[in-house]
């Protein structure tokens, strides 16, 4: 679906509307996630497989970012990637979950720009209609993950902060209780998850795009993206699932606020 300004707009009847969504490229950093990975990529496919019957028209991509992985992730993302040529692995050896993500969004945004029939580019930038949806190789997102942050992007947004739920298996009764009560489910919510983070990529690359740094690359982007005047929505509406685990990947990363949580 393609939707045009009309001709008592300003910018005239060719101009195509720059909150229509028309690419979604889902950017996945994965360091040594063998046991979490092959979930997490079905469930990417899965929302993918939904947008994709909602809306025929946009076409999506994921890259999957394998840094300095030592297991079985490299065999579990490959054998994603032959069954499914919308998932493309990109090797790197960064140790750097801010290195990891600014890669795999440069990766997906060239492999966007660089199509020669992108009908749309006279039309204005066309990063503005590119969407980048940020996870993480522990996590599961919605069916709906995809639809939702594109139903928000149409209405004006240009970055969507979702919500994450820790996976209460495997962890202590008092660690659930202690999350739920510092983290409230709600729309308008203060929190900042790159496991749940959507951005329109012309307001990326306006910020600088993800600092290439170990830790708190997602907090850094959104407070850049709000230094510029993105118009930013925080919503519950694409809360996903991820693990509970105390042992990370990536130091002071979502385990690690996990594990501070557990002492008195």
């Amino acid at each position: 679906m393609r939707l045009w300004a009309s001709e008592g707009d300003e910018a005239g009847p060719e101009r195509l509307d720059p909150r229509i969504i028309q690419h979604v490229a889902v950017v996945i950093p994965v360091h040594n996630e063998e046991q979490h990975l092959k979930q997490a990529l079905a469930a990417v496919g899965s929302a993918a497989d939904l947008l994709e019957s909602e809306r025929p028209g946009v076409e999506v991509q994921v890259v999957v970012v394998l840094d300095s992985c030592t297991d079985a992730s490299s065999l579990i993302a490959a054998a994603t990637a032959e069954a499914d040529p919308r998932f493309h692995i990109l090797p790197v050896s960064f140790g750097s979950v801010g290195k990891s993500r600014r890669a795999g969004v440069n990766a997906a945004l060239e492999n966007v720009s660089t199509r020669p029939h992108d009908e749309n580019a006279a039309a204005g930038d066309p990063m503005q209609w590119v969407w980048v949806a940020n996870t993480d190789a522990d996590s599961s997102v919605p069916g709906r993950w995809l639809v939702r942050q594109l139903e928000l992007a149409a209405s004006g947004s240009d970055v969507v902060l979702g919500t994450v739920h820790p996976d209460p298996h495997g962890m202590h009764h008092e660690l659930v209780a202690r999350w739920h009560a510092r983290h409230a489910s709600t729309e308008d919510h203060p929190h900042v998850y790159g496991a749940n983070l959507g951005v329109r990529a012309s307001s990326y690359l306006a910020a600088g795009g993800f600092p290439g740094v170990d830790f708190d690359e997602d907090r850094a982007l959104v407070d850049r993206l709000r230094a510029g005047g993105a118009d930013i929505i925080a919503t519950d509406t694409t809360r996903i699932l991820t693990s509970g685990r105390t042992a990370g990947r990536a130091p002071k990363g979502f385990a690690a606020y996990l594990l501070a949580l557990t002492q008195p």
